[in-house]
């Protein structure tokens, strides 16, 4: 009776292979393999097809200034994030307010809106103020500096580089939150102990809670840059010649819109999709460390 029993409970449960396949195919990242298949049929479509390729013959040209102003921009971002993540937990109450006051502008005004302020209204505001601080330096007599500062010229800040500075001022409110919960993720223990090392305050910022700080945040700093990457297509309203400005003036001079966009938006998934892919990795790795 044992032998038939088991015998009968072996033909009824499926195999172990089959058993495995299908998990594997349950835990299988489908989405990515739809991503994969799109992105491998637009690359069939713009080799195959004379209009596709011709788009993205144009389109190639502002890759590299997509990229170049989101890594510039981005590396600013940093530096203005940990000095406003910094001035976040300040003791001083006008370095404190000043810098939640940054972060709760650029939060509650939309980014597009933001990024044609700061490029049109605010750069030059900034340069009339220095003309006028040249004027004073002419007044005390520093010439050299007052002819330095007079010099300058609205007209001669490349869009790019506005498109940048604006990039910047935006992303480095939002890293200043990032910096900010990576240096409160820090027990306050280790402070102490630093403290009581004879460390003064910037010494055990900068050699013991600022290190694992970052480490801690790194994967949230990669996510930012592949969103500022999207987001760099913004900078195309200033006229500045990156991918989505060059697909505009293609499908307005064809009236190819649908090969303009179509290989627009695949080159952005592309760029996206590998990035995020590195991010994955990266975390990965520091998980493994861990």
């Amino acid at each position: 009776m044992a032998e038939q029993a088991s015998l009968t409970e072996t033909s009824l449960s499926p195999p172990l292979d089959r058993v495995s396949v299908g998990r594997r195919l349950v835990d299988l990242p489908w989405w990515f393999v739809g991503i994969v298949i799109v992105i491998v049929w637009a690359g069939v479509t713009i080799a195959t097809r004379p209009n596709f390729n011709e788009a993205f013959r144009w389109i190639k040209a502002g890759i590299l200034v997509t990229l170049a102003t989101s890594l510039v921009a981005y590396v600013l971002a940093i530096g203005l994030g940990l000095l406003t993540g910094l001035g976040r937990m300040s003791r001083n109450v006008f370095v404190r307010n000043f810098a939640r006051m940054y972060v709760e502008i650029v939060r509650g005004i939309p980014m597009l809106v933001l990024i044609f302020f700061i490029a049109l209204v605010g750069l030059p505001l900034v340069i009339d103020a220095l003309h006028s601080l040249g004027e004073w330096f002419a007044s005390i007599g520093l010439f050299a500096i007052a002819n330095l500062l007079s010099g300058l010229e609205n007209a001669a800040v490349p869009m790019v580089a506005r498109a940048v500075i604006a990039l910047a001022v935006t992303y480095g409110a939002f890293l200043a939150e990032v910096f900010r919960a990576g240096i409160q993720s820090i027990g306050r223990g280790q402070m102490e102990a630093a403290r009581s090392l004879g460390m003064g305050y910037g010494q055990a910022m900068r050699h013991i809670i600022l290190p694992q700080a970052v480490r801690n945040i790194l994967p949230a700093l990669g996510n930012d840059f592949v969103s500022m990457v999207k987001d760099s297509s913004l900078v195309s309203l200033l006229a500045v010649r990156d991918m989505t400005q060059i697909s505009r003036l293609y499908a307005g001079s064809t009236f190819r819109y649908k090969e303009a966009f179509i290989t627009l938006s695949v080159l952005y998934l592309t760029m996206t999709v590998i990035l995020s892919l590195g991010v994955q990795a990266f975390e990965r790795r520091l998980r493994k460390h861990e």
